[in-house]
C-alpha cells in the first residue's frame, strides 16, 4: 500500500500532468526531488491502481494524460480497505444470491487498490464467518422488483401468500422502506387494499410487477409511529408495555441487549434485571420470552403473563404425554 509521502507525490504528479502539455522525466525528478526509479514506480501506480491514462509522447518528449483525468477524491489506507473488504464480505453473505453479483465488483476494486488479490484480504475472508439463522430464501427477481419500485417511487402489484391465513391474495402496495430483520427481508409498504401500513415478508411474495403508478408517500414520522411502536416485525400504532424480570444468572447479558428502541431497564437489589418495553402484537415477544424458560418472569401485563403460563403448560403436557407413552 502506498505511504503518505508517496501519496503526496502522486497528487503533485497529477497536477503537473494536468497543467502542462507534457512533463519530462528530468523535470519530474527535479520537482519531486526523487530518483528516476521512484518516478517510474509512482507513474506505474497511477496507471495500474488509479487507472490514470498516462502515455509517453515522443514528439513532446514527456509524459501526459491522454484525455481528462482526476485522481479520485477519496483515498483509503490499507486498514480502511481491509475493513471495507470485511464489510463487503458480511453484507454479501446476508443473501449471496441477491447481493453477491452487485458487491463482487466492489471487492475487485478494493483488491485492486491493494495491488491485486491480497494475502491479508484473503485471510480476512477466511477468518470472518457469517452464520445466518433461520433465513428464508427470496427470489432474486422479486428482490429486484421491490428495490426498483422503492427507489423509483412506483407501486407494486403483488401476489402474496399470507401464512397466517394460508391463502394467496392480490395486493397493490406503495413501498416505503426495505428492512432486514433477523436474517430475513421485509418491506414496509402502504397497502392500497387495506388502506393501511403493512410489513410484507419478501419470501412470501409469489409474483411482483412494478407499475407506472406513483407510490403514495408516507411521512417518516408516521412510519416510525405506526411500524416502530410495537415489538419486532409485528408492529402497530397502539402499544402496551411489558415488564419483565430476568434472573441474576443472565441479567448481565440481557442488560446489554437491545430489545426495543424505547426500552428501559434497571438492576434490582438481588442482581436480577427489570426490563420494560412496548409492544402491540405479542406473537414475537412470546417466542422470545419462551426461549429463556425459567430465567425470565413476566410481571405485567397479566394477560401476557397468562399466555406464557398456558404455553409452558402445553409444552409440559407434550413431554409428559410422550414420557407416559415411552413407559408403557
Amino acid at each position: 500500500m502506498i505511504s503518505m509521502g508517496a501519496l503526496e507525490r502522486i497528487y503533485r504528479i497529477e497536477r503537473l500532468l494536468k497543467h502542462n502539455r507534457a512533463v519530462s522525466m528530468r523535470r519530474l525528478m527535479e520537482e519531486l526531488e526523487v530518483s528516476r526509479a521512484t518516478i517510474k514506480r509512482d507513474l506505474a501506480y497511477l496507471r495500474d491502481r488509479l487507472n490514470a491514462p498516462i502515455i509517453w509522447d515522443p514528439e513532446l518528449r514527456g509524459y501526459r494524460f491522454e484525455g481528462d483525468y482526476s485522481i479520485p477524491a477519496v483515498y483509503l489506507t490499507a486498514s480502511e480497505i481491509h475493513a471495507l473488504l470485511v464489510l463487503n464480505h458480511l453484507v454479501s453473505r446476508l443473501h449471496p444470491e441477491l447481493l453477491g453479483p452487485y458487491l463482487s465488483p466492489l471487492r475487485g476494486l478494493l483488491e485492486k487498490l491493494l495491488g491485486g488479490p491480497d494475502r491479508t484480504a484473503r485471510e480476512l475472508m477466511r477468518r470472518v464467518r457469517f452464520l445466518p439463522l433461520a433465513s428464508r430464501p427470496v427470489a432474486a427477481e422479486h428482490f429486484q422488483a421491490v428495490c426498483t419500485a422503492l427507489l423509483s417511487r412506483r407501486r407494486l402489484q403483488l401476489l402474496y401468500f399470507s401464512r397466517t391465513r394460508a391463502r394467496l391474495s392480490q395486493r397493490e402496495v406503495s413501498p416505503q422502506r426495505l428492512v432486514h430483520y433477523r436474517d430475513n427481508w421485509y418491506m414496509d409498504a402502504w397497502c392500497h387494499h387495506r388502506n393501511a401500513l403493512r410489513s410484507f415478508a419478501l419470501d412470501a411474495i409469489q409474483q411482483a410487477a412494478v407499475t407506472d403508478s406513483p407510490a403514495l408517500e408516507i411521512p417518516e414520522d408516521q412510519l416510525d409511529r405506526e411500524l416502530g411502536a410495537g415489538y419486532g416485525i409485528f408492529s402497530g400504532p397502539h402499544s402496551r408495555r411489558a415488564v419483565l424480570r430476568f434472573s441474576p444468572r443472565i441479567a448481565r447479558w440481557v442488560s446489554r441487549e437491545q430489545w426495543h428502541a424505547q426500552q428501559s431497564g434497571a438492576f434490582l437489589d438481588d442482581g436480577s434485571y427489570l426490563l420494560e418495553l412496548p409492544y402491540s402484537e405479542d406473537r414475537e415477544l412470546l417466542m422470545d420470552l419462551l426461549r429463556y424458560g425459567p430465567e425470565v418472569e413476566v410481571l405485567e401485563p397479566l394477560d401476557l403473563r397468562q399466555k406464557i403460563r398456558e404455553r409452558l403448560a402445553q409444552t409440559l403436557q407434550i413431554y409428559e404425554t410422550r414420557a407416559a407413552g415411552l413407559t408403557l
